[in-house]
Parts: C-alpha cells; sequence; structure tokens
C-alpha cells in the first residue's frame, strides 16, 4: 500500500486539530481530505502520557473521519506553541501551556513517533501557521520566496520562511518575533507604564501584542483612562477577552488598545524589514477574525506603522493568515510531507 498521506496535528492548550493531507493528489501539491476543524481535547493539563494519548487518539480520529487507514501515513506533522527546540523538546523553563515540572525538557515529538512507529517532524506554531500562509499566498513560486507571519493570540507566534523553507536557528528558537524589543516611544501614552512579558523582558513586542498584554498591561492603564467604562466591573482577564467585540463596535477605549496592539506590529515588522527584507509580511490571530470593517482598519493601522524604505514599499504584500484555525495543522502536514519527500 501507497505511503503517500501526511497527517498534520497541532497541539494547543485545550484542543488538538487534525488534518490529513494526500500528497498523491493535486498534480504533486497535495490536497489536504478535511475542511474544517477536527478537535479532540488535548489533555496537555494532565501532563505529558496523557497528552500524547490524545495526539494519538487525535490523529485515529481524523484518520477514521477521512475513510483512512494507518497503513496509507508516511509521515506526521506535529506543531506546539513555543518554547521549544527545533526537535520538539519542551523548554527546561516551561511554556504558557507546559507549566507542570513533568513538562520541563521533556521530547514530545520523540514520544509520539515512538508511539505511532512512524516519521514525526515538528514545528513550533508559528512557524506551521507561517508556512502554510507562505504556501497559500506564493503557491509555485514559493520556493523562490521569503514571508515573516505574524500570529496575535495568547502570545505573540511567529515564523519566517525563506526560499520556502522554515527558518529554525540553531537551537530551534528563530522567529520568536514576539520577544524582540521595539520602540516604546511614541507607541505608549505620557504615563502608561513600560509593559512587561511574561518571558521577563519589558518593552517587548508580545507585551503589547497578545491578549496577555491586553490583561496585564494594556487593560489596567486604559480603565484609568475610562474609569466608568463597561469593562471595568469585569474581572480583569474576563474584560480582556470582551474588548475585541467592542473594538468592532467602534468603542473607544476598545480602539485605542488595538491601535497600541497595530502600532506595536508595525514596529516589529520595521524591524523585520531592516533585517530581513521580505517579499510579504502575514498577520493572524483572533484580532484579523473579527469583522471585516474592524480587520481592514486594523491591517490598515498596521501597514501605517511599518516604516519601509522606497525601494522597498512597492515590492511587498501584506496578508492575512487563512484558514487561521487550521493553518497550523496544515502547515505541519506540509512541512512533514517536505521533510519526508513526499511532495513533487
Amino acid at each position: 500500500m501507497a505511503r503517500s498521506l501526511v497527517v498534520g496535528l497541532d497541539n494547543g492548550g485545550t484542543a488538538n486539530n487534525a488534518t490529513v493531507l494526500d500528497t498523491a493528489a493535486g498534480d504533486g501539491a497535495g490536497v489536504f481530505l478535511v475542511d474544517a476543524l477536527v478537535e479532540t481535547p488535548s489533555r496537555v493539563l494532565e501532563g505529558p502520557e496523557a497528552a500524547v494519548d490524545a495526539l494519538v487518539s487525535s490523529l485515529e480520529g481524523v484518520l477514521a473521519r477521512t475513510g483512512s487507514s494507518a497503513g496509507e501515513v508516511g509521515a506526521v506533522g506535529l506543531d506546539t506553541p513555543g518554547p521549544a527546540s527545533a526537535d520538539g523538546v519542551i523548554s527546561s523553563q516551561g511554556a504558557t501551556n507546559f507549566s507542570a515540572p513533568a513538562w520541563h525538557g521533556f521530547d514530545i515529538r520523540g514520544a509520539l513517533e515512538k508511539r505511532l512507529g512512524l516519521p514525526v517532524v515538528y514545528n513550533n506554531d508559528g512557524n506551521a501557521a507561517a508556512l502554510y500562509a507562505h504556501r497559500m499566498w506564493f503557491g509555485p513560486r514559493s520556493g523562490e520566496a521569503s514571508s515573516v507571519a505574524l500570529v496575535v493570540g495568547t502570545g505573540l507566534g511567529g515564523g519566517i520562511v525563506e526560499r520556502g523553507r522554515v527558518v529554525k536557528g540553531a537551537s530551534g528558537v528563530a522567529g520568536e518575533l514576539g520577544h524582540v524589543h521595539i520602540p516604546m516611544d511614541g507607541l505608549l501614552q505620557d504615563g502608561q507604564p513600560v509593559p512587561g512579558c511574561n518571558c521577563g523582558f519589558a518593552g517587548d513586542a508580545e507585551s503589547v501584542a497578545s491578549l496577555t498584554g491586553i490583561t496585564r498591561n494594556l487593560l489596567p492603564y486604559w480603565l484609568t483612562r475610562f474609569p466608568d467604562h463597561e469593562l471595568a466591573s469585569l474581572p480583569v482577564a474576563d474584560a480582556a477577552r470582551a474588548v475585541r467585540g467592542l473594538g468592532e463596535r467602534g468603542d473607544a477605549m476598545a480602539r485605542a488598545i488595538f491601535g497600541q496592539q497595530a502600532k506595536a506590529l508595525g514596529r516589529l515588522f520595521t524591524i523585520v524589514a531592516r533585517v530581513l527584507d521580505p517579499e510579504a509580511y502575514f498577520v493572524g490571530g483572533g484580532v484579523v477574525e473579527a469583522g471585516a470593517s474592524f480587520r481592514d482598519w486594523f491591517m490598515a493601522e498596521v501597514r501605517a506603522n511599518t516604516d519601509l524604505y522606497p525601494d522597498q514599499s512597492g515590492n511587498v504584500t501584506f496578508g492575512l493568515v487563512p484558514d487561521l484555525d487550521m493553518a497550523g495543522a496544515r502547515g505541519a502536514a506540509l512541512a512533514a510531507a517536505e521533510e519526508a519527500g513526499l511532495l513533487g
């Protein structure tokens, strides 16, 4: 039986999403056999053993959904939130989704590969989404082009793709753009404290452009400027999750918060432009999964705050990470298919 299928597994804090790529279809480009989220509980809070069991169940479930068998699978792609090594060893300092000590230094890729008896290729979730956006945007030109993606979620994920390949770096942490320091002068209001990040930095991009940044830094400050705001009576975590909906409706405080986030992304892209000079800049995450009017406003603000040289301005694209809730699993599958030599 030909092993032409690749399963992509996107691991998250609450759920795994799975997809199946048929590498023998689509004239060598491959075809995804599912066009929707296929989610199951990730069980990461129960520890590594339960989480690996959950990944195996996720793979079995998506194969059953597509009428496929394990004998047809040639490789598996896995992504998780970082930080982790290029080979899928969770940071010894832990991570947001892997805070329990049992996770520190755990080889999640190797453990899954041992359970499945199949090659498993690892990427962090930002890299996987970046690869998918790159492939969908450039198509046959993917191997000639370069791009950078930022994904705004609980944190700020990032990924760099050069000539169609994810740039991982020597330790696997290339593309951790959320933890790059950005200029705060002109971004913060007079008297607004310099934002702090969970990583220990002050004034990095994630400290502004993330849900954690809203909860920890932006919302507490802006509520001092809008003390009678409807969110003032809510617990700060609940209030932070409500900010996007208010931003879509044009609420002044919410727009001020997202204006700072857009400015932070633009300043980060400005740094990227000087260092990497990519052809495309992609933004993903909940902030661009909003209504069209809000999304267009936000992306226009990001673009306006990205300072490019005149020679760069006419040669670049600003776009959205497509199919974002499926982008991680799909990018993980594409990376594994390439590593296994299954795509033309």
